[in-house]
């Protein structure tokens, strides 16, 4: 098994690698998709998150109110910290539960937006960024998602810098240009990693 972690900054295309790999056969592990369904209703996780931060950060419907929380949390560093040490734990449980299930020769991709800022680069045999300019990720932000500039610069802003996502990357894809311009990258990654996996240089 090969365990990949993949990152890249807000806008950078980071999804549209993982989709690709995983029509190429890679096992996906998402690690946002993960931070979700453990704090579902019903679960563990929503009930340790309303103990710390009170029922007011519930929809009518018993579901965790996202921007409620969100407003909470980023605006103090202190209620940023309690709530990973209630997800990320879980996350990191569930990514193993998965991973575990994974076959001997599987390619296993880790989806990690933050993988850069938290220092995670050694959990994995080699870590692939997806890259792109500051001015093509505003670019994608402001056009393709709709945010105010002022929104996009303060997210973009709070990640880990090009020039470190870039030192700790065991290969590089470049996104800066056309969509069809970025599948036969993927695809020559793809077959790197495939060839790591069946008892390559790692």
């Amino acid at each position: 098994m090969l365990k990949v972690g993949l990152t890249g900054g807000i806008g950078a295309g980071k999804s549209e690698v993982s989709r690709l790999l995983v029509s190429y056969g890679a096992v996906l592990i998402d690690a946002d998709k993960i931070a979700r369904e453990v704090v579902e209703p019903g679960t563990p996780g929503l009930a340790a998150v309303v103990e710390a931060f009170g029922a007011e950060i519930l929809t009518g419907e018993g579901g965790l109110d996202r921007p409620k929380l969100g407003s909470i949390v980023f605006a103090d560093p202190d209620r940023l910290a309690t709530l990973n040490a209630i997800v990320h734990p879980l996350v990191g449980a569930r990514s193993a539960e998965l991973e575990s299930a994974a076959g001997p020769d599987d390619v296993v991709v880790h989806d990690v937006p933050l993988l850069a800022e938290n220092g995670l680069a050694p959990l994995y045999d080699l870590v692939v960024v997806v890259d792109a300019s500051p001015e093509t990720q505003l670019d994608r932000l402001v056009r393709l998602r709709g945010m105010a500039e002022s929104e996009a610069r303060a997210r973009m802003a709070a990640q880990a810098t090009r020039a470190q996502r870039r030192a700790i990357a065991g290969l590089v894809i470049d996104n800066d240009g056309p969509l069809d311009a970025l599948e036969p990258q993927v695809r020559k990654v793809w077959d790197e990693l495939t060839r790591r996996a069946a008892g390559g240089t790692r």
